[in-house]
């Protein structure tokens, strides 16, 4: 499996921190690999998630990994697609927006164009005081915003790091 999951070390200190804004909330797990950081959103009450990934494999494993679990049908979406196209098609559907946006894709993955089109559409795909969390490498620093994002928390973790961004 070529996945790296959030630790649970790392999930736990994020829902730590989300724990105010979690009950209730439309929750986007982008690069969802094993979807692991949704269904964690799910279980602390978040009332809807979207799962989305560019494997096959990744959705099938999603899929399993829900199956146990009693969970509204209507509470989950997986999608097997690529972030950037998904986000793109969002945004001039005018789907509705989300609270929280979890983007974690593989650490040798270009972020800026997404996260720069992110922030220019995020009046269309986050709700008013959403947030978007970038999980990253510690090696691979962001910047301090991206278009209409604004990062105003890091937590660091051993390798790896939670970026938090605002919509300015």
């Amino acid at each position: 499996m070529q996945t790296r999951p959030t630790s649970d070390r790392l999930r736990e200190t994020l829902f730590n921190i989300l724990a105010p804004r979690i009950e209730g909330a439309r929750f986007l797990d982008l690069c969802a690999g094993s979807g692991a950081v949704g269904i964690e959103a799910l279980s602390r009450g978040a009332a809807h998630v979207t799962f989305v990934d560019q494997s096959r494999r990744m959705c099938e494993l999603i899929e399993t990994n829900l199956g146990p679990l009693k969970i509204d049908k209507n509470a989950i979406e997986i999608l097997l697609q690529e972030a950037f196209g998904f986000l793109r098609s969002s945004a001039k559907k005018k789907t509705d927006a989300f609270d929280i946006i979890f983007f974690d894709p593989p650490y040798a993955a270009e972020y800026e164009a997404t996260l720069n089109y992110l922030g220019e559409y995020a009046g269309s795909l986050l709700t008013a005081g959403g947030l978007v969390i970038v999980e990253h490498h510690k090696e691979n620093e962001l910047k301090e915003g991206f278009r209409g994002l604004h990062r105003y928390r890091i937590v660091r973790q051993g390798d790896s790091i939670l970026s938090f961004y605002r919509a300015t």
